[in-house]
């Protein structure tokens, strides 16, 4: 039970898309990202996925709208929901995602992110 800092966390990487996991919860990770530029459309068919921005600005597209979110500002994606998200600029977030979700969902890439370093 120690608390912890979300800027000093991010403080300890710099790449892009490649999220950390900083603590877990009743089967969910708690995971730290830095993001700039557009992701991969996907989704996550098994589980809801959580981004609260911490710091900078996010666009999630959805099929039929988009949605802003600037600091302190969350939003719940929810299962089977496709979505694609942009950072213009560098964008800090916390994700929360079930236990062993994969980043990228089904869809796969170069951005998948299979084994996340825990931080």
């Amino acid at each position: 039970m120690e608390k912890i800092n979300l800027k000093q966390k991010l403080s300890l990487f710099t790449e892009h898309w490649q999220p950390k996991i900083i603590s877990e919860y009743n089967g969910n990770e708690l995971r730290v990202v830095k993001l700039s530029g557009e992701f991969v459309w996907h989704d996550h068919a098994e589980s809801d996925e959580i981004f609260l921005i911490i710091e900078g600005h996010l666009t999630i597209h959805f099929r039929d709208k988009v949605v802003e979110l600037d600091p302190g500002e969350l939003i719940v994606i929810p299962a089977g929901v496709e979505h694609k998200p942009v950072a213009e600029g560098e964008c800090h977030a916390l994700v929360i995602d079930r236990e062993g979700t994969v980043n990228t969902g089904a869809t796969g890439g170069e951005r998948t992110v299979e084994n996340l370093e825990r931080i």
